[in-house]
């Protein structure tokens, strides 16, 4: 069954270079969040699903019109990171370290290059990837939470609780 709108949805999985566990704090959590709530108020995306985990993040979102994925997901990885050495070098932490690169253009790398990315077409598609992001926290390797809807750092308790804890989430069928 396809969806029935205009919305191009993506599956998309960011990972910290050498899978780090960089996003363990919860500040650094919170910078993640931050950036995906001013993408939604700038209308660059719709957000539709995530979760944060301690060394990757997976979100649903939708580009909008104007915008190209390929630039927005730049743009969340470039701000993100820079924010994320700034507080590294703030806190003179020697997990910079681990990010040092012999690059032309930069001196760190926080996340990994070439993101995955993949379009999402169909309902059951959606919700397969819906429930995949709001288990991850529940899984053996992090055990982060008992529940979906207790890991505070995804969308789950919006989906199962209908709580509004981020302003800035679509449901994706309001797509």
């Amino acid at each position: 069954m396809d969806i029935n709108c205009n919305c191009h949805l993506y599956f998309t999985t960011a990972t910290i270079h050498k899978w780090i566990t960089l996003l363990e704090d919860d500040f650094n959590k919170e910078l993640v969040l931050s950036s995906l709530k001013f993408l939604v108020e700038k209308k660059r995306v719709r957000i539709f699903a995530f979760v944060i985990m301690p060394n990757h993040i997976h979100i649903i979102w939708e580009i909008l019109e104007g915008n190209k994925r390929e630039d927005v997901q730049r743009d969340l990885l470039k701000f993100t990171s820079q924010k994320l050495i700034f507080r590294l070098k703030d806190l003179k932490s020697s997990l910079l370290n681990k990010f040092i690169v012999n690059l032309k253009d930069r001196n760190f790398q926080i996340w990994q290059r070439n993101s995955l990315s993949i379009p999402l077409w169909t309902k059951e598609v959606i919700e397969q990837k819906v429930d995949y992001i709001h288990e991850n926290p529940l899984k053996g390797r992090w055990n982060l939470s008992s529940t979906p809807e207790s890991y505070p750092y995804s969308s789950a308790d919006f989906y199962l609780n209908n709580e509004r804890q981020f302003n800035f989430l679509t449901h994706y069928m309001d797509c």
